[in-house]
């Protein structure tokens, strides 16, 4: 079915829907898979899968919101699906193990064959709850979930003071870290493995002697430096090849750290997106994990550094997405024939900025005080955390009185460069009144992509017409064929 046949049948009101599930559930120790529906359904012979039965169960819920953060602070989106128990019959299910296992959603009509059915949702199910005796209800969360564990627990071993230290991770082009002592007798420290170049060891921050070893992400110092700090800029992972740019570590952390079962494969990412994304955003980061950091945590704080997110679309890819004017791709057009009568409304005024303060080039080991025959300039240097970037618009601040200096934002962009380039880019876009509009839309707005470009037109607010606008949030209701779209004018 193409996507064109597919949005007719959205928008045809006389059109019976229907949602198809498929649930992992661990039943006494055994994986198996539930297949639910909103009413009943049997594959045929010929399908994938063949002469299966979806028992109709589902009567509730199905309604799946995402949305991108305006505050830098993404979570996961989700929903729930509720089911039928009033005989009772599902009461065995509370005790099976729902947690942590796949879940896919599709929608279609009862008289399809199943190949046509939509894929909708692609996530993980949080949990089984109970909601009174007539129902159990599963709630939903997208595939992020599966990140939401560390990047590494991987521990030095050995019989060293260290031997239960984890060892730590850079992640592109990480300056003055501290890394490992991984053998002290022999004065070897180091990291987790391989990485591209440790381009200077320093003792107290003067430069020392040491051997390198790149291919082990391993060095030794030549030299003892007795009770000084040790500390090393690196350029680090390079097993899938160096690339210190967001989406390639996006990619690269979610692919290859965290728990080998619940690692990303390339099904799981929506590479075209990604591809986009590294060449509109080629920035050099460094990231450095010394402990037990969180793998969706790092890869939202990467995307953050230039105003982006990571989300999973909804068919269970990941995607970068920026906060921007324009949004992505050719705009479409919203006017009162794609949303329900007097639906659209005003439900957040965003705060204007005057200035915009980025913090970057972190230094991960700050020494104050130090005491060797360094310059005074690389001294002050080395006893700062960040370098920052500041842009203002004084004519903003003049006219909407704010007297307040920008709090900093941290991102782990690497140049002054950059990080002017995105404080004036972060500038730009909230230096002027914005506002987030809601409306319930008609069927074919369940097209719709978070970060999409929009032309918005009411005879309201101001947009008689038609504003440049953004979605920045979604909630799909697949059973009735509606949604709640949010928009950032």
């Amino acid at each position: 079915m193409s996507d064109d046949q597919f949005l007719a049948w959205l928008q045809d009101p006389a059109a019976a829907r229907m949602v198809l599930i498929e649930a992992q559930v661990n039943v006494a120790g055994v994986e198996v898979t539930r297949y639910i529906a909103s009413r009943l359904y049997t594959t045929g012979p010929a399908d994938t899968p063949a002469n299966v039965e979806y028992q109709p169960l589902a009567t509730g819920g199905l309604a799946f919101t995402e949305q991108v953060s305006l505050t830098g602070e993404a979570g996961l989106s989700g929903g729930d699906i509720e089911l039928d128990n009033a005989d009772g019959a599902l009461d065995g299910w509370l005790t099976d193990v729902w947690s942590n296992r796949a879940v896919r959603v599709w929608s279609g009509d009862p008289g399809w064959s199943r190949a046509d059915f939509r894929l909708v949702f692609d996530g993980i199910i949080a949990d089984v709850a109970v909601s009174g005796r007539e129902s159990i209800s599963l709630t939903l969360r997208d595939k992020l979930q599966r990140l939401n564990t560390p990047i590494t627990e991987a521990k030095l071993g050995g019989a060293t003071q260290n031997k239960d230290s984890i060892l730590p991770v850079p992640f592109g082009e990480c300056h003055n870290v501290t890394p490992l002592a991984t053998n002290p007798a022999t004065l070897e420290y180091g990291f987790l493995g391989a990485v591209e170049s440790i381009a200077e060891v320093r003792a107290n921050d003067k430069p020392v002697g040491a051997m390198i070893n790149n291919a082990a992400g391993r060095f030794t110092l030549i030299t003892n430096p007795l009770a000084q700090v040790i500390t090393a800029s690196v350029q680090g992972d390079n097993v899938a090849g160096y690339a210190p740019r967001i989406a390639p570590l996006v990619q690269r952390i979610a692919t290859g750290y965290g728990k080998a079962a619940d690692r990303f494969t390339a099904a799981d990412l929506d590479l075209a997106n990604l591809v986009a994304f590294d060449t509109a955003h080629p920035q050099l980061v460094g990231l450095y994990v010394a402990d037990r950091t969180n793998q969706a945590q790092a890869i939202q704080q990467l995307a953050a550094s230039v105003g982006a997110q990571a989300i999973m679309s909804r068919t269970g890819q990941l995607r970068l997405v920026q906060v921007a004017l324009p949004g992505l791709g050719v705009p479409v057009a919203i006017g009162p024939d794609h949303m329900r009568e007097r639906s659209l409304h005003p439900v957040q005024r965003l705060p204007v900025a005057a200035a915009v303060k980025i913090g970057f080039d972190r230094n991960y080991t700050v020494q104050a005080s130090l005491t060797t025959s360094i310059p005074p300039e690389h001294a002050d240097l080395y006893a700062t955390e960040w370098l920052t970037e500041t842009v203002t618009d004084e004519a903003v601040r003049a006219r909407y009185r704010i007297s307040d200096d920008p709090v900093q934002i941290e991102t782990f962009l690497k140049t002054r460069a950059d990080a002017h380039a995105e404080a004036a880019r972060r500038l730009a876009l909230n230096s002027v009144p914005r506002t987030i509009y809601e409306f319930d839309g008609e069927p074919e707005m369940m097209m719709l992509e978070l970060g999409q470009a929009v032309t918005l037109t009411d005879e309201r607010y101001g947009l008689q017409d038609g504003a440049s606008a953004v979605v920045v949030l979604l909630s799909r209701y697949w059973l009735t064929g509606r949604v709640t779209v949010g928009v950032m004018v």
